[in-house]
């Protein structure tokens, strides 16, 4: 049986000390060398047929290390066993003292999920913040942006066989109008200026009716983006009344994750990376330290937010995961939820995605 002596040290770093008696590793070892040894050829000897030994101090250092491969980490699960301690990253194992015939004495040190104390909750009070009004000088410059698109298009494609459309996609959180093409039987008209006939050509009755289509486009895409802000002040009040010694992990995590963010947003605008760090005379390591007091808040949050759920039971049912799943179109996307730890992920933002929308109902 071992024995173990844990500390817990700041930042959620805990360090425990562990024997395991010479007795419960004798067979192991045996175990062990026997299995490596049948692969070891001598000179004079046929392939594992060479004498015990001669073959064992040639691989007595290999044979340790596959016994402490396989032996520290039963024994730090064993060790953990009757504890509170769930580790969130992987071991550091370091050997202490260890010879064939001898007890191992070895450390590990882990992360372990630190203690989360988040504040009166139930008892904040975020107000929503004014839905930007819509002018009607931002739905004019929208129609001149279209206009100048629809005249370029025009002049580009042959009259006699594309016509420029739009299609307002109120679906989409940006808003955004594009232009398909469509096959036409006449000649657009030459339009110089938007009118009625501009209107027609790119999708909506009259001028007036492409005017409205605009207003509620940008409309719906404020309502999106107050929500947005809503949710966001929301969050920030988790942030500011959740108590947590953040482990240096976690934070590292974030930092990554904020990388790999910005590395598809500058992937999107046909950049490489490099070129994008030298042209803002920047290195990873520099983001890193200019985003680090951000990402310490966003762990904290995402904290805070967890031991809400916790608090209120809020949970993702193997149903509920599912049907998020089954709305995923493509179908390459799709087969990556296949695997537990694309499920879990997901199943986590699920999680946390329903407990903002519970605080939603809380606060006032």
């Amino acid at each position: 049986m071992i024995s173990k002596n844990i500390t817990k040290q700041p930042k959620a770093i805990v360090s425990v000390q562990i024997t395991v008696p010479w007795t419960d590793l004798q067979a192991k070892y045996s175990e062990t060398l026997n299995k490596l040894a049948a692969d070891v050829e001598l000179p004079g000897f046929r392939k594992g047929a060479a004498p015990m030994e001669m073959v064992e101090p040639k691989i007595t250092q290999q044979v340790t290390q596959e016994l402490l491969k396989l032996v520290m980490p039963q024994a730090l699960i064993e060790a953990l066993k009757d504890t509170n301690i769930v580790p969130i990253d992987y071991p550091k194992y370091e050997v202490v003292s260890f010879q064939k015939g001898t007890d191992l004495n070895f450390k590990a040190t882990v992360t372990e999920r630190p203690g989360v104390k988040v504040g009166s909750y139930k008892a904040l009070k975020v107000s929503r913040p004014n839905t930007k009004q819509v002018t009607e000088e931002e739905v004019n410059k929208v129609i001149d942006d279209l206009f100048k698109r629809f005249k370029a298009r025009q002049t580009a494609l042959p009259q006699n066989n594309v016509q420029a459309g739009v299609q307002t996609t109120q679906n989409n959180p940006n808003g955004s109008l594009q232009f398909q093409q469509t096959a036409a039987p006449q000649p657009a008209a030459n339009v110089n200026e938007p009118n009625d006939e501009f209107a027609k050509q790119v999708g909506a009755q009259s001028l007036e009716d492409l005017k409205l289509k605009i207003k509620q486009d940008l409309e719906a895409e404020a309502k999106y983006n107050n929500e947005l802000d809503y949710e966001e002040a929301i969050l920030q009040e988790v942030e500011k009344m959740t108590q947590v010694e953040i482990p240096d992990i976690l934070i590292q995590d974030e930092l990554n994750r904020m990388l790999v963010s910005l590395q598809r947003r500058v992937a999107d605008m046909g950049l490489l990376m490099d070129d994008y760090l030298r042209g803002q005379n920047k290195t990873v390591e520099s983001l890193k330290q200019e985003w680090h007091a951000q990402a310490e808040k966003n762990v904290r949050m995402e904290l805070g937010l967890s031991e809400i759920a916790k608090a209120e039971g809020v949970n993702i049912s193997d149903e509920e995961l599912q049907a998020e799943i089954d709305k995923i179109q493509d179908n390459r996307v799709k087969m990556q939820f296949e695997s537990q730890e694309p499920r879990m992920h997901l199943r986590h933002a699920l999680r946390q995605t329903k407990t903002l929308n519970l605080l939603k109902t809380l606060v006032g």
